[in-house]
């Protein structure tokens, strides 16, 4: 049998590692000529297959693609937020027409769990249409909403290392700047994204597991209000004369005049105001036991593209996982995503990779769990802290530099011939 064509795709919010699964699914079908043929990718996601922008990857070179290991973020090949809603029976016939006029036989979509929804719906047209197409989906996700809550279909996304690492990293540098400054700055106020899990402000514990700075974490999950928010903060001021609070934009502060993303999220990094200045305002309002005002912080998407500040554990899973969905392709075929599980056999970290299949996680959210939230409400377990720490790593990252800068990968902006009519995917036609 001749070699079928591949489309890779990404999706959803970016990540420091979500190139390196890209990289890794390149890489192991070059290694496989005879099985995969030419390499496509979707130019931002589903979309670049609706629109049929399809970037013939073989144009760029080895070295381009070893680069992807260190460059962050999407800027690559591009992600999106379409969803292929039910009813939209014009993206489902066109999806099948542009695999159909490409040859294409593999299909991989690296995202989350709205990600794996799009290659579960994928793979089941493929079978509804007698299409020779398998369809694999690869996990990526900051939030680390993916699989379920007993970990047992996959441990940890790739993503989620790196972001837990950032907020470890930063909440320290911010304890120094909340000590020595507090005379005039009590109380530092960080927001961490999370729309309503919880496991990225969590990570802020990372930075302390001693428990030795006086940081206090609010998730989402955890319920309670300003009210008692604010009476922690004047506990925790009377007892050390200073407070951090990590605070998720999904805690409860009323309504932001939120704006919502094309999976139907709220997006509160574009809203009109936010979680945190909110609690600034809140606790500036209060007498305060000490003199001094509240500051607010709220990291942007460097959470999730500061590659400076990446895993290096994450860096080798998402790679890893990127690999193993190609075998998973070959030998499994349609209708799997590559997975991530912890070998808890072994006392040391330690990971393998295996499949799991796409109806078990698509458009599902894991909860942050219960258990793992401590008994004052704003704080999480030890239990936590075991699960996360691995991931984060031990090594900074060695990033390529080039007269000072970071030398990131360059994708030929090479474009398959087209060889259907021009397509306006259906959610943004106007009626």
């Amino acid at each position: 049998m001749s070699a079928r064509n591949v489309v890779v795709a990404q999706s959803g919010g970016p990540t420091c590692v979500i190139n390196n699964s890209l990289r890794g699914i390149v890489e192991e079908c070059r290694r496989d000529p005879a099985t995969f043929g030419t390499v496509f990718a979707g130019r931002f996601g589903i979309e670049g297959v609706l629109k049929e922008e399809l970037i013939d990857l073989g144009a760029t070179s080895d070295e381009e693609i070893a680069l992807l290991r260190t460059t962050p973020a999407a800027g690559s090949v591009g992600t999106c937020r379409y969803k292929l809603k039910k009813g939209q029976t014009e993206d489902f016939e066109r999806v099948i027409e542009v695999l159909k006029a490409h040859d294409v036989g593999w299909f991989f979509y690296i995202g989350g769990n709205d990600s794996q929804d799009t290659a579960h719906k994928v793979s089941l047209l493929a079978r509804d249409r007698g299409l020779d197409l398998v369809a694999v989906g690869v996990p990526k996700t900051i939030d680390n909403d993916l699989g379920d809550e007993e970990f047992t279909l996959l441990d940890h996304s790739p993503g989620y290392g790196s972001v837990a690492r950032y907020f470890a990293q930063y909440v320290r540098q911010a304890n120094e700047e909340n000590a020595g400054s507090r005379p005039a700055d009590p109380v530092l106020v960080i927001q961490a994204m999370g729309r309503k899990i919880g496991f990225i402000p969590a990570a802020a514990r990372l930075a302390d597991p001693k428990r030795e700075i006086p940081l206090q974490i609010y998730l989402s999950e955890a319920g309670g209000t300003l009210e008692q928010l604010g009476c922690n903060v004047t506990d925790q001021l009377r007892r050390d004369g200073r407070c951090i609070v990590v605070v998720s934009e999904g805690f409860d502060v009323g309504d932001l005049g939120a704006t919502r993303d094309g999976f139907g999220h709220v997006q509160f990094s574009a809203s009109q105001t936010t979680v945190a200045q909110t609690v600034v305002n809140y606790l500036n309002s209060l007498d305060l036991p000490v003199p001094g005002k509240a500051r607010g912080q709220v990291p942007g998407t460097d959470q999730r593209n500061a590659i400076a500040y990446a895993s290096t554990v994450d860096l080798d899973e998402a790679y890893q996982v990127g690999r193993h969905a190609t075998v998973i392709a070959r030998e499994d075929g349609n209708g799997w995503m590559a997975t991530i599980l912890r070998d808890r056999s072994r006392q040391a970290y330690s990971v393998r990779y295996d499949k799991t299949p796409l109806q078990g996680v698509a458009a599902k959210d894991r909860g942050f769990p219960k258990k793992w939230i401590a008994g004052s409400g704003f704080d999480v377990t030890d239990e936590y802290i075991e699960y996360a720490r691995p991931l984060i790593g031990n090594d900074w990252v060695s990033v390529p530099l080039v007269d000072g800068l970071a030398r990131f990968a360059r994708i030929t902006p090479k474009f398959a011939p087209k060889r259907l009519p021009d397509y306006v995917p259906q959610s943004y036609r106007i009626h």
